[in-house]
């Protein structure tokens, strides 16, 4: 289970140069993903669109505003009668179930076609304005309003309507506290009903939600542009600070320690004083000596916090837990300090291989890139296949609705006369063909192909770095001995020789993502018809591979390094380092703890001077020092500049973390290799070998 220790090898002198290619089949195999990656996105974007998604379009299926179309001039969207977006097979389709057409303007006043019939001998403008939101041309106003709704070519009425987003949009403002469109409370729709602005707001009530988010993200905007030079300094200075940490930590990682376990001590000895002074102050109140069991369960949680009961369970429970703080801390303070000493260690590692640092930059390309590929494809595939049309009703009841149909002859149908009002409106993008119907497939392969080259880029990132400090580590004699250029040559390896193990590491992570993934859209679809039981085994499942997720990366983040050491295969690789923190299992969980809490610490302490100095600079609290900068809502540079600040430390801590593990994994390969005597000395630093010599 274990595995045999490490022996003594004169001839290692750290990672192995000679070496050979690992895992070719899943290399072999991962290539060929790509490939097919590469010809899928060929493929969608031959067949795709994405004017699709930038331009609207009418109910014919057409653009609006596309060059070289007769919508060219015609670039926004207008809805022939708003009040039908309230039917509930929008939320079901997605669709208002009206007519749209593509409209060079939006309606600027109230007209209703009844109006336009009273005004045409008097004044024949009214019309000629009333028909450019026709769908085709009418010379005169000579038909019947029934025949107009019936031929589906004009709106019953307009209303005073703005552009934004490519459609026409209500006017709404508020007077005197009324709601108003254009000025108007109370208004005709043009079909002999009197309707109020609130109604056409309840008709539109998430598109007001759009409509008063555009005055925020002006003003959003404007922020952004008067700070963005400070939050640029603010972001380099992030970056500036996380450097002298992680520099620093060499001389204070013990401070910061010991500093911080003393709190927890404190906090909890509060704790357990304040329990025993509630606990006190209750005694000979009426009901206290009530027990939990007497009062059942209840929902007021105060009514247990008046329980002498409750106060003693809480103060034996902190009672125990100081114990067991203090007893950690006595048993395992040699493992402790070995910990500490490795976490001043892989600060002067980071120290003497500065272009670690420089790492998560290329890591961060390398996610954008794939990132922008999937987007793209998944877009494309998206708006890939010719017009579909299909029957929406705006009483949602038809027989035939969702059913598809064809907009040239939908009004001739039976159909159209079984579902009185129902429209043939264009719903999505699809076709018949092999290739349209595997549409949602090639999806998921999209998505999987994503999270497979994801976690390649990071096991990659782990591989490289784990090459270059385990080139430090393994120097005997430091800086001398380290050889030129660690992190290029390490870089150079993982991608020679290694491509295929980490490939094979990260498509075990990117299945069970992939599992999850599964899990979650199952949970999504069948919500409503799962039982309980059904639930409780869904909730088991994603707390299963939850776990398994995460013993998963840290057994790859392991061999990793192995890879990186040895040059063996990954399984080999896995399987070997998984014996060895096994065989040193408290100093792995001592360890990892320590490294958590100090790395925690660094980005709560960077992100936390960053965000404190922002908001004296965002809020004017500064004028003494430096004048800032007049703003509409402060917390957005705020939040975009502690957010950045946290992402930065992150960045550079990852490099930390990664040199941690690396050392730490050499160091216990150290430990069994040699024994300190002149023939196998070991390899670790003076401070380290003084403590383990304690």
């Amino acid at each position: 289970m274990r595995g045999e220790p490490r022996t003594f090898d004169p001839n290692f002198k750290g990672p192995v140069v000679n070496r050979s290619c690992t895992d070719v089949l899943c290399f072999i195999i991962f290539i060929l993903f790509i490939i097919g990656y590469i010809i899928l996105g060929l493929i969608a974007w031959v067949n795709g669109d994405p004017r699709r998604v930038a331009y609207p379009t009418d109910s014919q299926g057409h653009f609006c505003g596309q060059k070289g179309t007769p919508n060219e001039n015609k670039s926004i969207l207008f809805y022939f009668n708003l009040f039908s977006c309230t039917s509930p097979s929008v939320m079901v389709n997605l669709q208002c179930p009206t007519t749209q057409i593509c409209v060079s303007k939006c309606p600027e006043k109230f007209l209703t076609y009844l109006e336009t019939q009273l005004l045409y001998k008097k004044d024949k403008n009214s019309w000629t304005y009333y028909s450019q939101f026709c769908k085709t041309p009418i010379p005169k106003s000579d038909r019947t309003l029934s025949q107009i709704l019936m031929d589906d070519n004009c709106p019953a009425a307009i209303f005073p309507s703005k552009p934004f987003l490519q459609r026409c949009f209500p006017d709404f403002s508020t007077k005197n506290g009324t709601l108003t469109v254009g000025n108007k409370t109370m208004f005709e729709d043009g079909k002999g009903k009197t309707r109020n602005a609130g109604e056409l707001r309840a008709a539109a009530n998430h598109i007001n939600k759009i409509l008063d988010a555009k005055s925020l993200g002006m003003k959003l905007f404007e922020d952004y542009a008067t700070t963005w030079y400070w939050i640029l300094m603010g972001l380099i200075i992030a970056m500036l600070l996380s450097w002298i940490f992680l520099i620093l930590l060499r001389f204070t990682a013990g401070f910061l320690f010991w500093v911080f376990m003393s709190g927890v001590i404190g906090v909890i000895g509060y704790g357990i004083w304040h329990c025993y002074k509630e606990y006190n102050n209750l005694r000979g109140q009426e009901n206290s000596h009530l027990t939990i069991y007497d009062i059942g369960i209840q929902t007021d949680i105060s009514m247990y916090l008046q329980l002498r009961q409750t106060w003693l369970a809480f103060m034996i429970i902190l009672c125990i837990l100081e114990a067991l703080v203090i007893l950690m801390l006595i048993f395992l303070r040699n493992r402790i300090r070995i910990s500490i000493a490795l976490l001043k260690e892989g600060s002067k590692a980071i120290r003497y291989v500065p272009t670690t640092l420089i790492y998560p930059v290329l890591t961060f390309i390398f996610l954008s890139i794939c990132i922008c590929y999937w987007a793209v494809i998944a877009v494309y595939l998206a708006t890939s296949g010719v017009p579909i049309y299909k029957i929406i009703a705006p009483a949602g009841q038809c027989e035939h609705e969702n059913k598809t149909c064809d907009p040239e002859i939908f009004n001739t149908t039976e159909i159209s006369k079984a579902c009185p009002g129902a429209q043939c409106i264009f719903a999505f993008y699809g076709g018949k063909s092999v290739y349209h119907q595997n549409i949602p497939t090639l999806q998921t392969f999209n998505l999987f192909v994503f999270l497979w080259l994801i976690n390649f880029v990071f096991a990659l990132g782990q591989c490289t770095l784990a090459g270059a400090f385990a080139s430090y580590y393994w120097a005997l004699e430091k800086p001398e001995d380290i050889p030129p250029y660690p992190l290029f040559t390490a870089f150079g390896r993982a991608i020679r020789y290694h491509t295929g193990s980490l490939a094979f590491g990260s498509l075990i992570l990117a299945l069970i993502q992939m599992f999850r993934i599964v899990l979650e859209y199952l949970d999504k679809r069948l919500k409503e018809s799962q039982n309980n039981i059904s639930k409780f085994l869904q909730c088991c499942l994603k707390c299963c591979f939850w776990c398994l997720e995460k013993a998963v990366k840290f057994l790859n983040r392991n061999a990793y390094v192995m890879i990186a050491i040895y040059g063996k295969n990954f399984c080999r690789s896995a399987k070997d380092a998984f014996n060895l923190l096994i065989r040193n299992v408290l100093k792995v969980a001592v360890m990892d703890k320590v490294t958590d809490f100090v790395l925690i610490l660094g980005k709560i302490l960077v992100t936390g001077c960053i965000g404190v100095l922002a908001f004296l600079l965002f809020t004017e609290r500064l004028p003494i020092l430096i004048e800032g900068p007049s703003l509409n809502y402060y917390w957005v540079p705020l939040l975009t500049v502690v957010i950045g600040s946290y992402l930065i430390a992150h960045g550079f801590f990852s490099v930390y973390a990664m040199c941690i593990d690396t050392l730490f994994i050499c160091f216990l390969e150290d430990l069994e290799r040699n024994d300190g005597s002149t023939e196998r000395p070991y390899y670790m630093t003076q401070s380290l070998l003084k403590i383990l010599k304690k």
